[in-house]
C-alpha cells in the first residue's frame, strides 16, 4: 500500500489540506491551478467580487466543458458505427457478388 501524501491547495483566498495517493497531486495541483486562473478571469472581465459566484461561475464552466466533451464523443462515435456499418454493407455486397 502506498503512503499517503498530504499537501495543500489554495483555492479563492482559502487553503485546503488534503490528504491524497501521491498519483493525484499533479492533477490536483494543476486543477487547483486550473480553477485559480479561471477565477481571476471571472473577477476581472465581471467585476464579480463574491467569491462563491466566481466558483459557481468556474464549476459552470468546467462541468459544461465536460458535459460537451461528453455529447460530442458519443455523436463522434455514432458517426463512426454508421459509417463501419457502411463499410460493412459495402464489403458484404462485394463479397456476394464473386
Amino acid at each position: 500500500m502506498q503512503e499517503k501524501l498530504k499537501i495543500k491547495l489554495s483555492i479563492a483566498d482559502r487553503v485546503y489540506p488534503l490528504t491524497i495517493d501521491p498519483a493525484q497531486e499533479e492533477g490536483l495541483r494543476k486543477a487547483a491551478k486550473n480553477i485559480e486562473q479561471l477565477a481571476k478571469k471571472f473577477e476581472q472581465n465581471y467585476a464579480v467580487r463574491d467569491k462563491q459566484d466566481v466558483l459557481a461561475m468556474c464549476a459552470l464552466q468546467f462541468a459544461s466543458k465536460l458535459e460537451q466533451g461528453g455529447i460530442e464523443q458519443k455523436e463522434d462515435t455514432q458517426e463512426v458505427t454508421e459509417r463501419l456499418k457502411s463499410l460493412d454493407a459495402l464489403v458484404a455486397s462485394k463479397m456476394s457478388m464473386h
